[in-house]
């Protein structure tokens, strides 16, 4: 269960951004202002407001020592703050002088990075103050930042809806259209998938967009290997543009909010929601996880900022082995399977599904011939739809009873892969299974029914090291 505890309205104006240390809560807002409150009873710290910012504040963001608050404004500035007395550190300007949309510092404290409307990023020296590195897109304001949690990669998202990822010496490695109508936020999970050779490393990445979406990717980079952006799947539990995502400390859940006054909060493992939250009265605009602990903030528009607890029984919890203890899909009750169908964008099949009793059971010996004969579902793009998420959970299903990582498994075989390779279509397949697949099937992706492009199978070294790697560790 997760309850509403507190709700803080101090601020006069939209509620624009929330970040936690492990024992602040910070909070900016149009109102051109920064308030700090204790999370040890949520009172407000007798520094606080911190006023500077002669225009609205967008985006603020603790240190991970939590020493140092970063805060960014329309004026043109980002200015770093002390965290426990409230004094200015510094004002750093913005080349150009162009309004500042979103910040982060880096792990290890050494950068803080600012975007702004005009599509510059700026690495600043956070000890010096100094500007380090500096690089900027072509489409778009940059409205989202987030640093990969070994310090390697900076990715940015702009207005324009581009995903772009730089190293640390703000070199463009990688640039993606992501979001057709504007991203609008972007997270890492803060734990790695899995480990490999050269310091090797996937990470699980969240964008939310204009287009209602969230969408999920698994990054991988080293300066020997380079870089790799691969799409999992898409989250479509919200009926309007979704404006900010944040992953949970332990990577296990992600909550969202968006235009449609709305906060879900999703099961990373199962991609189902857990919790759809409705209190706010406006566009829920920022959201955060504190750190170690079962704290939720969520802001809004309607110039509150709601703080939740989850109890116990919550798959966040610290330490828990929550992929033993959750219901396995083939346990699943109807109404499982219906908070996975709104959650794959499926809602209209809802009613369908209940009518014929359709539990987790039923979900996954669902086929072709039973979709369209039994459940009479007559479209054939929905029902390619269902096999496909199927397909996926089943997966997901098998990865996690085996305990192989989900990116190791061949969407064809569901087996570990041996040969990977990437097809046209952006997915890693198993070499004899693809070539099976392109024989029999012909120019058909598996993941997305379209036709491929090209015929052409890249071998995926990167990944196929991260495996060998995985085997490694595991079958001693």
């Amino acid at each position: 269960m997760v309850k509403l505890i507190r709700t803080l309205a101090d601020h006069g104006d939209d509620v624009s951004c929330c970040a936690f240390s492990s024992s602040l809560l910070a909070t900016c807002s149009l109102d051109k202002t920064i308030r700090l409150y204790s999370l040890s009873d949520f009172s407000e710290l007798p520094h606080s407001p911190l006023r500077f910012h002669t225009y609205a504040v967008h985006c603020c963001c603790f240190s991970p020592s939590g020493h140092i608050l970063a805060s960014c404004s329309t004026d043109g500035t980002t200015v770093l703050w002390s965290a426990h007395s409230g004094q200015s550190l510094t004002v750093m300007e913005q080349p150009g002088g162009s309004p500042v949309r979103v910040c982060c510092f880096s792990p290890d404290s050494a950068y803080l990075a600012s975007g702004a409307a005009d599509g510059s990023v700026v690495l600043w020296n956070a000890q010096s103050y100094k500007l380090y590195r500096c690089g900027g897109v072509k489409d778009g304001s940059l409205v989202a930042c987030a640093f990969s949690p070994d310090g390697s990669l900076l990715v940015t998202g702009s207005s324009g809806g581009d995903l772009t990822a730089w190293d640390n010496r703000m070199r463009c490695l990688h640039n993606e259209k992501a979001h057709d109508l504007g991203i609008t936020c972007c997270d890492f999970s803060p734990r790695p998938l899995s480990g490999g050779e050269h310091g090797l490393q996937f990470y699980r990445l969240a964008s939310s967009g204009q287009d209602c979406e969230i969408k999920l990717w698994v990054v991988s980079f080293t300066p020997v290997l380079g870089f790799e952006l691969k799409y999992k799947s898409t989250l479509r539990g919200h009926c309007a543009p979704v404006l900010t995502c944040a992953f949970s400390y332990d990577g296990q859940m992600l909550v969202s909010g968006s235009v449609d006054k709305s906060v879900i909060i999703y099961d990373i493992g199962t991609q189902s929601v857990l919790y759809t939250l409705t209190q706010h009265t406006r566009y829920v605009t920022t959201c955060a996880f504190a750190p170690n602990t079962l704290l939720l903030a969520t802001g809004s528009m309607d110039k509150t900022l709601n703080i939740w607890e989850f109890d116990l029984e919550t798959p966040c919890q610290a330490g828990s082995t929550s992929d033993q203890q959750k219901p396995l899909i083939e346990d699943w009750s109807e109404e499982d399977v219906s908070t996975w169908l709104r959650a794959q964008g499926l809602e209209e099949l809802v009613g369908v599904f209940q009518m014929n009793n359709i539990d987790g059971k039923e979900l996954l010996h669902l086929t072709k011939e039973s979709l369209a004969g039994d459940l009479k579902i007559e479209s054939l793009g929905l029902r390619s739809k269902v096999l496909r998420s199927i397909g996926e959970l089943r997966t997901r299903m098998d990865s996690l009873s085996s305990g192989v990582p989900d990116e190791f498994v061949c969407p064809i075989t569901r087996e570990l892969m041996k040969d990977p390779v990437i097809a046209s279509d952006g997915y890693s397949y198993e070499r004899e299974a693809m070539e099976s697949w392109i024989h029999k099937k012909k120019r058909t992706s598996p993941m997305t029914n379209l036709v491929l492009p090209s015929l052409v199978l890249t071998p995926n070294r990167t990944l196929k090291m991260a495996i060998n790697r995985w085997l490694e560790t595991h079958e001693k």
